[in-house]
C-alpha cells in the first residue's frame, strides 16, 4: 500500500495544469494551493481519476497533412486517488498513446496550435512557476490572447503567461544606472524592443527605465520566453507582449499590439531578427518620422539593414551592434561555447565523447564557440564553409574541411550557424542515418528545411518539450531540436555575464542615437564607436579584480595613442 501512495505523490507532483472534477473550472488560475489537488488525465484511467466532460475538453482536434504521435508508453501501477478510489497509475504525462496517432494540418486550428504550451491566470500574482520555462509543456490550451489580464496595480496592457521569478547577474548595467541615472540620457525616449525575453532582457529594460526611457518588449523567438520574466515585468509595470511556444500568428499579433498603440509611438527601436523594424516598415511606415534610430543585434537583422540601405529604403540612422567588437569577441564566442553543450546535453541527453559532427559555417559562432567546446569533449568535428578565409582558419584549428554530402550519412549531430538559409535541406535530410541530432546556433529559423518535413509520410513524435522524432516510413528518425530554431535560447539557458557585455552595448548604441546631434548620424547603418566598445570592456573588468597597466607619456606618444583610448582604429575587429 505504501508504494501505491507514494506513486500517486509522485504523480501530483510531476503533473499539473489539469483539474479533477472537483477542481477549478476551465481557464481558472491554477495557485500553489490547489496545485496538489490536480489528477492527471490518462485513457486507462478516465473513469476513475476524471469526468468525462473533462476528457473531451482536453482532447485536440484532428486534421490532415501531418501525423504526430506521443512517444512509447512503459509499465504503470496502481495508485490512490484523493477521494480514496483506486485507479491505474500513468505510464508518463502524455495524452494520447502510441498506437493513437494525432494529425496536424501545416497551419493549425487556433485551439490546436496552442495545445502544447499554454497556461494563463487572470494576474501576475496568481500563478504558479514551472521549475523552468524552457520545460514549459503545459496543456492548458487557452491563449493569452483569449484573456483579459490586470497586474496587482491595475494596469492590463500586456499579453503574458505567469510565473513570479527574475533574477540577474549583470554588473555593468548596474554600474551604467549609478553613473548615468542622474541625467536621464534617455528622457523623454520610447524604446520599442523585439529581443528574447530572458531574465537578462527584463535587467536590460529596467535600465533603460532608470535612464529616463519608457518600454514596450515583445520577443524575437517563439520559443526563447522566460514565462516567469515577463510576468515578472507585467507586474512592475511594462508592456510585454510575448508567451513561450507562441504560434506563427501569435508571434505578428504581439509585436502588432506592442507597436499598434494609442497615445504612444516609439521614437527608437531595439531589434534582434529585424522583425520589428520589418514590421513598422511594411505596416506603419509612418512611424519613421518620429524614430530617431534602430539598434539590431543579430546577423540575420543587420543583413536586412544593410539591404534596405543599399536598395535607399533606410528611413532612420542603424547602429550593427552584431559586428560591434564585444559582441563577437564575448557573446559570440563564450556564449555559445558553453551554451551550445548545454542545449544539447538538456534535450538529448548525448555523450560527446566519440560522436562525429558536423557544423555548418565557422564564423565566430562556430570556430570558437560550438567547434571549440565540441572537440574539447572528445567529439570528431568536421566543418562546412563558402569563405576560403574562414575555411582555412577551420583547417589550422585543426578541424576537417568537408562538403555536406560528403560526411552527411555517418555523422551523429548536424549543427547550423551560417546565419544563411536551406543550408539542410529534404536531401539531406532523407540521407542521415537514424537518430541523428539536427539543430540549428543561428539566429533565424532558415537554415534547416523544416518545412520539407511537415509532409503526410512523414511521422512527428513530440518526446519532450523542444524534442521531435521525426520517423521515415521505413522507421529511420531523426531528433529535431526547437523545429530548427535557435538551439541555446530556446531549450536551454545562457551565461548572464556573457549577455551583460552585449546588453550594455546596446543601452549605449541607443543613448548615442537618441542624443546624437542632427547630421550626425544620416540614413545608414554605423558600427559602434570604439571608444564605447572600450568603455564596456572596462565597466566588466573590476568583477574579476582586473588592474589595467597604463601607458606611459612616453609609450602614447610612440604608438600615436591617446592615454585613455581607443587603443584600437574602428576598422579592428
Amino acid at each position: 500500500m505504501s508504494v501505491q501512495v507514494v506513486a500517486a505523490k509522485m504523480a501530483e507532483v510531476d503533473l499539473k495544469d489539469i483539474p479533477s472534477g472537483k477542481g477549478l473550472p476551465a481557464g481558472s488560475p491554477v495557485s500553489p494551493a490547489t496545485e496538489g489537488k490536480n489528477i492527471v488525465k490518462n485513457e486507462a484511467s478516465a473513469s476513475a481519476a476524471m469526468s468525462p466532460s473533462a476528457e473531451s475538453s482536453a482532447k485536440m482536434p484532428q486534421a490532415s497533412a501531418m501525423k504526430r504521435t506521443d512517444p512509447q508508453q512503459n509499465g504503470g501501477e496502481a495508485f490512490v486517488n484523493r477521494d480514496g478510489t483506486v485507479a491505474e497509475a500513468p505510464r508518463m504525462k502524455k495524452i494520447q498513446f502510441a498506437d493513437q496517432k494525432q494529425e496536424f494540418s501545416k497551419r493549425p486550428s487556433k485551439i490546436g496550435r496552442r495545445s502544447l504550451s499554454r497556461s494563463i491566470s487572470q494576474s501576475s500574482t496568481d500563478s504558479y512557476s514551472s521549475a523552468a520555462s524552457y520545460t514549459d509543456s503545459s496543456d492548458d490550451e487557452t491563449s493569452p490572447r483569449d484573456k483579459q489580464q490586470k497586474n496587482s496595480k491595475g494596469n492590463g496592457d500586456f499579453c503574458i503567461k505567469t510565473s513570479n521569478r527574475l533574477n540577474s547577474e549583470m554588473p555593468a548595467l548596474m554600474a551604467l544606472r549609478k553613473r548615468a541615472q542622474g541625467e536621464k540620457p534617455l528622457a523623454g525616449a520610447k524604446v520599442v524592443g523585439c529581443t528574447h525575453i530572458t531574465a537578462q532582457t527584463a535587467v536590460l529594460m529596467e535600465t533603460l527605465s532608470a535612464l529616463g526611457a519608457q518600454c514596450r518588449w515583445a520577443a524575437c523567438n517563439i520559443y526563447s520566453t522566460q514565462n516567469e520574466v515577463a510576468a515578472a515585468l507585467a507586474e512592475g509595470g511594462f508592456s510585454v507582449f510575448a508567451w513561450k511556444g507562441e504560434s506563427e500568428d501569435d508571434f505578428w499579433w504581439c509585436i502588432d499590439r506592442c507597436v499598434n498603440v494609442e497615445g504612444w509611438q516609439p521614437n527608437m527601436i531595439l531589434d534582434d531578427g529585424g522583425d520589428l523594424t520589418h514590421w513598422i516598415y511594411k505596416k506603419y511606415p509612418n512611424m519613421f518620422k518620429k524614430i530617431k534610430g534602430i539598434v539590431e543585434e543579430s546577423v540575420t537583422g543587420v543583413h536586412r539593414l544593410y539591404q534596405l540601405s543599399k536598395a535607399g529604403k533606410l528611413c532612420v540612422p542603424a547602429m550593427n551592434v552584431n559586428d560591434s567588437v564585444t559582441k563577437q569577441k564575448f557573446d559570440n564566442l563564450y556564449c555559445c561555447r558553453e551554451s551550445i553543450l548545454d542545449g544539447l546535453k538538456r534535450t538529448t541527453d548525448v555523450m560527446f565523447g566519440g560522436k562525429q559532427v558536423v557544423v555548418c559555417g565557422y564564423g565566430e559562432v562556430s570556430r570558437k564557440g560550438c567547434c571549440a567546446a565540441l572537440k574539447a569533449m572528445g567529439s570528431i568535428v568536421y566543418v562546412t564553409e563558402i569563405d576560403p578565409i574562414c575555411a582555412l582558419q577551420a583547417c589550422m584549428d585543426g578541424f576537417r574541411l568537408v562538403k555536406l554530402n560528403e560526411v552527411i550519412r555517418q555523422v551523429d549531430i548536424v549543427i547550423t550557424c551560417t546565419g544563411n538559409k536551406n543550408v539542410v535541406v529534404r536531401e539531406n535530410l532523407d540521407r542521415m542515418k537514424n537518430g541523428c541530432i539536427v539543430c540549428n546556433m543561428g539566429h533565424s529559423n532558415t537554415e534547416i528545411d523544416v518545412a520539407s518535413l511537415r509532409t503526410p509520410e512523414l511521422t512527428w513524435e513530440r518526446v519532450r518539450s523542444q524534442v521531435d522524432h521525426v520517423i521515415w516510413p521505413d522507421g529511420k528518425r531523426i531528433v529535431l531540436l526547437a523545429e530548427g530554431r535557435l538551439l541555446n535560447l530556446s531549450c536551454s539557458t545562457v551565461p548572464t555575464f556573457v549577455l551583460s557585455i552585449t546588453a550594455t552595448t546596446q543601452a549605449l548604441a541607443l543613448i548615442e542615437l537618441y542624443n546624437a546631434p542632427e547630421g550626425r548620424y544620416k540614413q545608414d547603418v554605423y558600427l559602434l564607436p570604439k571608444k564605447m566598445d572600450e568603455y564596456v570592456a572596462s565597466l566588466h573588468l573590476p568583477t574579476f579584480d582586473a588592474h589595467l597597466t597604463e601607458l606611459s607619456d612616453e609609450q602614447a606618444k610612440y604608438l600615436g595613442l591617446n592615454k585613455n583610448g581607443p587603443f584600437k582604429p574602428n576598422y579592428y575587429r
